[in-house]
């Protein structure tokens, strides 16, 4: 049997036909509906001439159709193309245009968008509308009347390779496709049977048998998915990592996350993961457990065994409010769409230190001049990961050549994180170097000081940008927000950070915002808090 997404899932729905694979409120998918949808859409997507490789465009919230499609797409050897909801028609035209997208499934919601742009996507074929609700697009069809519509699409070997790809916003410029093998990212999924202690599946044909004994046991994972499905750690961690344990894909109703709304689902459906992105989610997750404790009606952890946790800081100080509350394992992932880089576990038997990971195999730290950073050397360096390095961008061979590169003979993939090497060999994360900070002559990165910042008692979140500074270049200044009922100024948050952080580090600024801009799964917009800095000092931007 060959490692493909859809050869693998459609061998687990034979294996466990009546388990459940998907959740979102009242609705419920078993394997074996989820399979026959899938096959449904499937068979449209034929007819829509889509084939090997083809693309399809998800430009959806959380929902069982996002699943459902990318299952369809997989099934027909083709390429779900993952589309960022807040995208307005610009960005969005982007987007299509720049994958080579043929058919487009839009959430009913987003319909107006999708209209105003319809004649600017000449490549998309067939619009296929999420029914939420909302009045159809003219041209479209409902998701579910194309399911009723359509025969299942009959089963058929699939060639290993292929392409999967996913998009990445980054940090600069417009969002790139990164190209994998697609036999190698599927099996990669599996990681979520070694992270359990469970023996990893070697190939294609013993990953349903495996995963029938999880679900025969009681093992196979309830995932909650607290991030957005359109990013990969919530599509990757959440969905695919779950899915290829035999396990339940559970996603939130609502469109913004709510902690309440989680921890409500959390004692429904029982669930026993959470995917989620760093403080972002633990800080609101956090602070949901302490009201409902302080109302004498706390929550009812008990079913949660795991939290994971990829792009964006996990502190330790939060990591260590969760534990009081509930004991758990913590798994805390460094990795970007370009590859995963490394990981640490936390429990309460077990603490770690913000931003210290231990190395995945064959991942090591590099000088701007190609040098391996040598463990305890106090060297900055670039991470870079081989093993199943991406193919390259999408349509960008010169970013491709600049990111995909190959070192005493090894192919690399540099991501753009900076990080140094302990002694020990475990490395701590800097920052990504696009976000980098110039001060006279140094390098600053935003992450290290956001978590100083942090420790300050009022403060809630931050982020750290540069602004332009005749003296020096740049001029760290941070963007923060404080907790409810705090309250601190400027000259209070500086004070704090002294003796934590080297001079030259220290913001010279500190502006106060009710809430500090991210994207919806949790990552920094530094864009946003660079134009707020500049607006608020009144600088012009060079």
């Amino acid at each position: 049997m060959e490692m493909q997404f859809a050869t693998v899932w459609e061998s687990i729905a034979d294996r466990i036909p009546d388990a459940t694979a998907v959740v979102q409120g009242k609705t419920r998918r078993s394997w074996r509906e989820l399979d026959e949808r899938a096959a449904r859409f499937a068979s449209f997507l034929a007819r829509q001439g889509v084939g090997q490789d083809g693309k399809v465009a998800l430009y959806l919230y959380n929902s069982p159709e996002y699943v459902e499609t990318c299952f369809a797409a997989f099934k027909r050897g083709a390429i779900p193309i993952n589309t960022n909801y807040r995208y307005l028609e610009d960005e969005l035209v982007y987007l299509l245009e720049n994958s080579d997208a043929e058919v487009l499934v839009f959430a009913g919601a987003l319909g107006e968008r999708v209209a105003r742009v319809r004649e600017r996507m000449p490549r998309v074929r067939a619009l296929v509308q999420v029914d939420d609700g909302a009045d159809l697009v003219p041209g479209a069809v409902f998701f579910d009347d194309v399911i009723a519509s359509h025969p299942a699409e009959p089963r058929f070997t699939r060639p290993e390779g292929g392409t999967y790809m996913l998009y990445t916003g980054g940090t600069t410029g417009m969002p790139k496709g990164v190209m994998y093998d697609a036999s190698a990212f599927c099996a990669g999924m599996l990681l979520g049977h070694g992270v359990r202690g469970l023996p990893v599946p070697t190939t294609a044909d013993a990953i349903a048998p495996a995963v029938e004994a999880l679900v025969a046991k009681g093992l196979a994972p309830r995932t909650i998915v607290c991030c957005p499905l359109m990013h990969g750690t919530g599509l990757w961690i959440g969905a695919m990592v779950t899915l290829h344990l035999g396990g339940t894909v559970i996603l939130l109703e609502g469109t913004h996350f709510d902690s309440d709304e989680l921890f409500g689902t959390v004692e429904r459906e029982r669930a026993t993961d959470l995917v989620i992105v760093g403080d972002a989610f633990a800080k609101p997750m956090l602070r949901a457990i302490e009201e409902a404790e302080a109302r004498g009606k706390p929550w009812n952890l008990g079913s949660l065994a795991m939290i994971a946790s990829s792009g964006v800081m996990f502190t330790s100080e939060v990591k260590q409010a969760l534990l009081r509350r509930h004991d758990m394992m913590l798994f805390d992932i460094m990795g970007s769409t370009e590859g995963g880089m490394g990981s640490n576990i936390t429990t309460r038997a077990n603490a770690t230190e913000t931003a210290k990971f231990n190395l995945n195999p064959n991942v090591k730290v590099f000088t701007d001049d190609g040098r391996e950073v040598a463990p305890g050397s106090g060297e900055i360096g670039m991470i870079a990961t081989t093993g199943n390095v991406p193919i390259g961008y999408y349509k960008d061979p010169e970013k491709s050549e600049r990111t995909f590169r190959t070192v005493n003979g090894v192919r690399y993939s540099f991501p753009g994180d900076y990080a140094s090497v302990a002694a020990d060999g475990s490395i701590t994360l800097l920052g990504r170097g696009s976000a980098c900070i110039n001060s006279g002559g140094e390098k600053i990165f935003p992450e290290e000081v956001e978590e100083v910042v942090k420790l300050h008692p009022a403060v809630y979140d931050c982020l750290v940008v540069g602004v332009p500074d005749e003296r020096f270049g740049e001029a760290v200044t941070a963007v923060a927000s404080l907790r409810p009922g705090s309250s601190a100024g400027e000259a209070d948050v500086l004070s704090s950070c002294r003796g934590k952080l080297s001079a030259y580090k220290l913001p010279k600024r500190v502006l106060f915002v009710d809430v500090v801009q991210r994207a919806p799964n949790g990552k920094a917009d530094y864009k946003w808090a660079k134009e707020h800095a500049l607006a608020t000092l009144g600088i012009a931007r060079r």
